[in-house]
């Protein structure tokens, strides 16, 4: 039989099954047991039954495709950028590139950023199903998000934020556009999110440092405006503030390298003496591993750096980082998954899932 003329009955016939079953597992119903979902995989396998997308997509009115949005600070519509420093526009107003590609550039620097993606493909892929990949730096850029999604462009929107005051999640949900956070978002908004459990993520680097004997401690925190900044400080506190510790000094970065070595910097200048240091990353904590070697410090033998994310950095810094693993991969596939709930009717309510921490000991402890 010619692979354009087979049909569900086929498949279904071939597995044994309705052809209800085959149209459940084919559209991604999750409620369908796993040994006849890989009957009827095996089944369209051996038939070669390729589903006709533009058919199906007329029948579900979904497209397959899910928009990857990675939003946050730019320009403006009045030439201001929000972060209150004016920036250049092109001749119609809109941003100019410089601005959008600066953004988009200082983005994909971070390996954090990668491992988003590839979780999202990790789970997409399998279900014939495509991110579009869209940056949204400026209020124009979330505009054709929205205008995107509102045209069934894409069936949904993971989104991404790099700004506390990111509008596009409210944004999304008073369109009523399915749209999941990586990160509960910093302003209070219905929209589901997956997360990870930062406060205890501080604590685990805390009571690795002290478990190395380190008392002068210090840690350079993340941007305090942010949940997952915010969290990972307090964490880190309150399990010194268990062991005795009353005051611990701090520095805020930005969640880069430079920051990082700019906030230790800082942090030297205020205690010369510390010997143990935790950052709330894992690219600002390559920075201050730069800064120490520098100023001929030696890193673990007179500081011990704890890192966070145990992204790609952790193991190409000098020395490899101890760090606190996020697992992002894990976490953006279950992003994705969520996403596909609510498309599909499933879920209909926001929800949050949650991720726990793990600490990874290297070399710089």
């Amino acid at each position: 039989m010619e692979r354009q003329s087979l049909t569900l009955e086929d498949v279904a016939r071939e597995a044994g099954v309705s052809r209800a079953t085959v149209s459940r597992v084919i559209n991604g119903v999750r409620n369908v047991d796993p040994a006849i979902r890989d009957v009827v995989r095996e089944a369209i396998e051996r038939t070669g039954y390729a589903p006709n997308r533009a058919a199906r997509s007329l029948v579900t009115r979904r497209t397959e495709t899910i928009a990857l949005v990675i939003s946050g600070a730019g320009e403006e519509s009045d030439g201001t950028r929000e972060d209150g420093r004016t920036g250049g526009r092109d001749d119609d107003g809109r941003p100019g590139d410089g601005v959008q590609n600066a953004f988009a550039a200082r983005v994909f620097a971070d390996p954090f950023f990668g491992r988003v993606v590839s979780g999202v493909v990790g789970f997409l892929r399998p279900r014939s199903m495509h991110p579009v990949l869209m940056v949204a730096e400026s209020a124009a850029a979330r505009k054709q998000v929205t205008e995107f999604l509102r045209q069934g462009s894409a069936d949904g929107a993971l989104v991404v934020s790099t700004h506390a005051e990111d509008p596009l999640p409210a944004q999304l949900v008073a369109e009523g556009l399915p749209a999941v956070c990586f990160a509960r978002p910093a302003l209070p908004v219905p929209i589901s999110y997956v997360d990870l459990a930062h406060r205890e993520g501080g604590r685990l680097a805390a009571e690795h440092l002290l478990a190395r004997g380190r008392r002068r401690l210090a840690t350079v925190t993340g941007p305090l405006d942010l949940p997952a900044g915010q969290e990972r400080l307090a964490g880190f506190r309150e399990a010194l503030e268990r062991a005795g510790t009353a005051y611990v000094p701090m520095a805020e970065g930005a969640f880069t390298r430079e920051s990082g070595a700019a906030a230790m910097a800082g942090l030297l200048a205020e205690q010369p003496d510390l010997d143990g240091v935790f950052v709330a990353n894992d690219l600002m904590a390559q920075g201050v591993c730069e800064l120490l070697r520098e100023r001929g410090g030696q890193v673990p033998q007179e500081v011990a750096v704890v890192g966070f994310d145990d992204s790609s950095v952790a193991l190409t810094c000098r020395p490899p980082l101890t760090t606190v693993r996020q697992p992002v991969e894990e976490m953006a596939a279950a992003m994705a998954g969520l996403l596909q709930e609510h498309v599909q009717g499933v879920r209909t309510e926001p929800t949050s899932l949650i991720f726990e921490p793990e600490l990874v000991v290297r070399d710089s402890t």
